[in-house]
């Protein structure tokens, strides 16, 4: 018989330092809280805040010797609004990407991200060679945005 939930159930932060609920039950005694995946998907930061609570469950995939996962909750009300990018780090993640669409061996830009396992080539079973390289005007390069 699988353990009862109850036993991460610990309101006063008694037995484990904080407060901790059982999977799915942190809504029902405190709707104030979130884990750091939530208050992302809203548009705000855990910079600069406590752990209010905790979430603990059984988990097969746990690398734990007892097999419990954890996770931290944040007060969503005491967050703030994640900062909005610069336009040197909009231009580096743009650079960023385009390198990881772009094969190493012929210069091709492909319309998905191509893997390291094969050092960024083309994919298989052909690879570059059923491909045109491109032609490339001496003193003429593709330039990205500086």
């Amino acid at each position: 018989m699988p353990p009862a939930p109850t036993r991460f159930l610990d309101l006063d932060g008694s037995r484990f330092g904080i407060p901790t609920y059982p999977w799915g039950w942190s809504k029902h005694f405190d709707p104030d809280l979130g884990t750091k995946a939530q208050l992302r998907a809203q548009g705000l930061s855990i910079a600069g805040l406590e752990v209010a609570a905790q979430l603990m469950w059984a988990s097969t995939r746990s690398p734990r010797r007892d097999r419990v996962r954890t996770a931290n909750l944040y007060r969503p009300s005491l967050a703030r609004p994640v900062r909005p990018m610069t336009p040197a780090q909009e231009r580096a993640l743009s650079r960023a990407h385009l390198a990881r669409h772009t094969c190493s061996e012929c210069g091709r830009v492909w319309d998905v991200y191509l893997p390291t396992s094969n050092g960024r080539q083309c994919p298989p079973p052909a690879g570059c060679r059923s491909f045109e390289a491109p032609e490339r005007e001496f003193g003429r390069s593709v330039a990205v945005a500086a």
